[in-house]
């Protein structure tokens, strides 16, 4: 049976193990830690919910009843994050579309659809300010998150299947490559499977990290800006360090 688990963080134990009738997609805790968002997946039958428990009310866990269920009956949710002061939960879809969720009503408060295809995954900036979502499109897009204004838009020939953005630089990540299911009939160098960076503000790439072998599924910068790891469907985690020439590179206009 899916579910869904709550461990502290420091001695792993579980705190909470709350039952689903389908898949897991997408969860997070909210800035101030009390309150847990996730979405399960439309399929065996049942549809794609969002749901939201507050941990400060432990009949709600005990009850594994939620103080909030959205439905999304038309496409499901692939990728989602919490907006600013927790007020939202800003989630992609299946058809491209991107919603902001009320965590208190449950209504669909902004929308915005500039992808085409399922977004695989969206990051926020470290201030909560931006988002950038990454496409089964080729694409990865960037997002002003209380308004849903498109911002900037970075292009590849691949499918993207994740994006982050820096903490310190002007700069985003991207890692996708051809479909997993394609690999074996291809090379690296023609499936694409290098991390690849642009410049957030001029949307051209400057550089690209090669090692997978496969598509990479997920990228994230350290807090500190100072590295980057990247998830591949090789079965490796690539960790790599920037160089000093790295924070002193300007793109030239």
């Amino acid at each position: 049976m899916p579910y869904l688990q709550h461990r502290l963080n420091h001695s792993g134990k579980q705190l909470a193990l709350l039952n689903t009738n389908s898949a897991v997609r997408t969860c997070g805790f909210d800035f101030s830690g009390n309150i847990i968002m996730f979405s399960t997946d439309k399929q065996m039958g049942y549809q794609c919910f969002l749901n939201f428990f507050d941990l400060r009310d432990p009949q709600q866990i005990e009850d594994n009843q939620p103080y909030l269920t959205v439905p999304c009956s038309d496409h499901k949710i692939t990728s989602a994050v919490w907006g600013p002061l927790g007020e939202f939960v800003i989630a992609g879809h299946e058809n491209g579309e991107i919603n902001q969720f009320s965590a208190k009503s449950g209504e669909i408060l902004k929308k915005a659809k500039e992808h085409t295809k399922q977004i695989n995954d969206i990051q926020t900036s470290v201030d909560l300010t931006m988002f950038i979502s990454a496409s089964k499109d080729n694409t990865a897009k960037l997002f002003d998150s209380t308004s849903l204004d498109h911002i900037k838009t970075f292009k590849t020939e691949r499918p993207v299947n994740s994006a982050a953005i820096s903490p310190i630089m002007d700069h985003v990540v991207m890692g996708g490559g051809q479909e997993a299911m394609e690999v074996t009939t291809t090379s690296t160098r023609i499936g694409k499977f290098e991390a690849r960076f642009f410049h957030a503000a001029y949307e051209e790439e400057f550089g690209r990290v090669k090692g997978h072998f496969g598509p990479i599924n997920c990228v994230a910068f350290h807090p500190d800006g100072k590295s980057y790891s990247s998830g591949g469907e090789d079965g490796y985690v690539r960790i790599h360090y920037f160089d000093p020439q790295y924070f002193d590179f300007e793109l030239e206009a």
